[in-house]
């Protein structure tokens, strides 16, 4: 199996990402040929007025986003892990991913659950809480034999979750994010490798990267999108900009790892 990680720079226009988005994947298919493809957070729309995010927000099913999505899946045969994008639903609003199998059905609906709400060390505050409702479900889903966990960019801080995937059986994790630049420069790596280590899992993390407007402020997110596999060495690392990075995930060496070090038959606290 190999799986490619897209990375974006999406604005305050939904049809323009979705483009950047599909012209992404069509590359990244044509060049190495993936399996599976994985969109950053917020795909769809990033930056902008509360107004315009909302307005770009859909109902699930149906949408431009999930059509397009679906659309992906079966002309290019892939799954397409639809990294996140605004859901407008009858209790709210939430932060949410959509996975396509090849035939275009649904594979998988996760809500984000842990939300940020932080002021970064530059002094910029977020308030994701204010924007959206919080996810309550552990989600995991199928590709042939393999198991696939889903998270959403701030759940990467929590170990706990990433636990909860592994006891559900994940051998490979998909983490869409728009990392800022401030948090991610020391922490994106280091935590997806202690992830990966902690799971013995392949990780994905797709990501948003530089510049994005909103309001009179200028947000800059951190991308470096990566695999890692599950010793936690970096297998494939996106460059800066839009672009995308692509790696084989070897099962048996995922087997190999869990032999030699068998944490999932040690743990103690928590199990």
């Amino acid at each position: 199996m190999k799986i490619s990680v897209i990375q974006m720079n999406s604005q305050a226009n939904k049809a323009e990402n979705i483009a950047q988005a599909l012209r992404l994947i069509a590359d990244a298919v044509k060049e190495d040929r993936p399996d599976i493809v994985v969109l950053p957070e917020m795909f769809t729309h990033l930056g902008g007025s509360l107004e315009q995010r909302r307005a770009a927000a859909e109902e699930i099913p149906g949408g431009e986003a999930y059509r397009a999505l679906q659309d992906a899946a079966r002309r290019h045969k892939i799954v397409v892990h639809g990294g996140s994008f605004y859901e407008r639903a009858p209790d709210g609003y939430f932060n949410t991913t959509v996975a396509f199998g090849p035939d275009g059905k649904e594979l998988a609906r996760y809500r984000k659950i842990h939300l940020f709400d932080v002021t970064t060390p530059d002094g910029r505050e977020y308030k994701e809480s204010a924007t959206v409702g919080r996810g309550d479900q552990l989600v995991t889903y199928k590709v042939g034999d393999v198991t696939v966990g889903c998270s959403i960019c701030y759940d990467l801080r929590f170990g706990e979750l990433y636990r909860g995937l592994a006891a559900k059986g994940a051998q490979v994790i998909m983490l869409p994010a728009a990392f800022t630049l401030q948090t991610g420069k020391d922490h994106w790596e280091p935590l997806i490798r202690a992830r990966a280590i902690e799971t013995e899992t392949f990780f994905c993390a797709s990501a948003q990267v530089g510049p994005h407007a909103q309001g009179n402020d200028t947000r800059y997110t951190w991308g470096h999108s990566m695999i890692v596999d599950p010793w936690g060495h970096v297998v494939a690392q996106a460059s800066d900009g839009q672009g995308y990075a692509t790696a084989r995930i070897d099962l048996d060496y995922l087997e190999d790892v869990r032999q030699k070090i068998p944490v999932h038959q040690h743990r103690v606290l928590g199990s």
